[in-house]
């Protein structure tokens, strides 16, 4: 019965119970466990493998920009009030599991998309499946699905996602079919899972995206409706940190 151990594990699919169930068992001897304390010691192995192979499952499908994290965010170098809103965002992910969207509004270079890709690589270490997307790109994809007749499917593939980083928003070009498919998205989202947007735009602006005010109004009202908006208008964060080299 020993000798079939190791391929009834791999059978059931209990890998880190056939890695370490002869060292436990040796441990377990010499320390006089019980069977249950030996049981449990490779079930915590089992566990913490399984959550590492999650993780890095869900980073490699996000797709994140690399060496953006809040290890290399230079937080400082941004004002005291936004720091304090990202450092929330950080600190308590509760909002992710709400469907709360986050915001995050400036000019080019001010760091808008280190930070939100900062946050998705958090969100992930805590156990919450994150999407990166380029707003062209979404776009796209939606724009297909609607031409196959396959809209619904798509926004409903991406609902797997608990957070979707939507970036640039504001390169969306202002055509009836591209604006319709982002808003028929969003409406599709609106407290359903969350977004993180980044926009260079401020909302005064965002009728250059979609095609009359009825429209930007809505789309604007279900996004900031259970949300943390965070605007980024000091110096360029790029700027900042070229001048450090």
């Amino acid at each position: 019965m020993s000798e079939a151990l190791p391929l009834m594990l791999k059978e059931l699919r209990l890998p880190a119970f056939g890695q370490h169930y002869q060292k436990y068992q040796d441990h377990a001897a010499e320390n006089a466990w019980s069977y249950s304390q030996y049981l449990a010691a490779l079930c915590e192995q089992e566990v913490a493998q399984r959550f590492q192979s999650r993780i890095s499952n869900w980073t490699r499908e996000a797709k994140l920009p690399r060496g953006k994290s809040f290890a290399t965010l230079a937080l400082n170098d941004l004002p005291q009030s936004v720091q304090k809103q990202i450092i929330l965002l950080r600190d308590d992910t509760q909002w992710a599991h709400q469907a709360d969207n986050v915001l995050l509004i400036g000019p080019s270079g001010a760091g808008k998309s280190h930070v939100a890709t900062a946050l998705g690589m958090h969100l992930i270490e805590q156990g919450i499946r994150v999407k990166w997307m380029p707003a062209t790109a979404l776009v796209q994809l939606l724009q297909q699905a609607k031409k196959e007749l396959d809209l619904m499917t798509a926004m409903t593939r991406l609902d797997k996602y608990r957070v979707l980083i939507i970036d640039d928003i504001g390169y969306v070009k202002k055509t009836d079919s591209e604006t319709q498919v982002l808003f028929e998205f969003i409406a599709h989202r609106y407290e359903s899972g969350s977004l993180i947007i980044t926009s260079n735009q401020q909302f005064s602006q965002w009728d250059q995206i979609f095609p009359d005010t009825i429209m930007t109004v809505a789309a604007i009202d279900r996004i900031i409706h259970h949300a943390t908006i965070i605007e980024i208008d000091s110096e360029s964060y790029r700027r900042k940190n070229q001048k450090k080299l």
